[in-house]
C-alpha cells in the first residue's frame, strides 16, 4: 500500500526551497556590491525570480531597495543594463578569458569557453543601458 502524498506540504517545501534560493542569491548579490570581483546584478535577478515564486514580501523588497532596485526595475522594465554594470561585466570577462586562457592547459576546453564567453559578451553588450530619457530629463 502506498502512502498518499500531502500536495499542501510538497508545495510548503517547495516554496522554502524557492526563498533558500532566493536568500543565497541576494547574499551572493550584496557580496558582489562590495567585492571587485563577484557580479551584483545576475545573482540580484536570480534571487528576485525565485522569490517571485516563494515571497512577495522579498521580493517587493528587492525592487524598492536604494541600491538593488533600480538595477532590477531596468531589466524588468527595459530589459536594460546600467553602463557601469555593463562595463564591469565585460571587462572582467575579459580579464577571466585572459586568466583562463594562460591556465587552462587543454585547448579544446580553452576554446570551448572562449565560445561560451563570446556569446556572454554579444549579449551583454548588445542590451540597451536604459530607459529612453523622457522630455523632463
Amino acid at each position: 500500500m502506498r502512502a498518499r502524498k500531502n500536495p499542501s506540504l510538497r508545495a510548503a517545501l517547495v516554496r522554502r526551497l524557492w526563498l533558500a534560493l532566493a536568500l543565497v542569491f541576494v547574499g551572493l548579490g550584496s557580496a558582489g556590491a562590495v567585492l571587485p570581483l563577484l557580479p551584483t546584478t545576475p545573482f540580484l535577478l536570480l534571487a528576485a525570480y525565485c522569490a517571485s515564486r516563494s515571497s512577495p514580501h522579498l521580493h517587493a523588497w528587492l525592487y524598492s531597495h536604494p541600491r538593488f532596485g533600480p538595477l532590477l526595475r531596468d531589466w524588468r522594465d527595459h530589459r536594460a543594463i546600467r553602463p557601469r554594470a555593463k562595463i564591469t561585466a565585460l571587462l572582467l570577462l575579459a580579464a577571466s578569458w585572459v586568466v583562463m586562457w594562460l591556465t587552462v592547459p587543454h585547448e579544446t576546453a580553452r576554446l570551448a569557453a572562449t565560445g561560451v564567453m563570446a556569446i556572454v559578451a554579444v549579449f551583454l553588450a548588445t542590451r540597451p543601458t536604459g530607459p529612453a530619457p523622457s522630455d523632463g530629463d
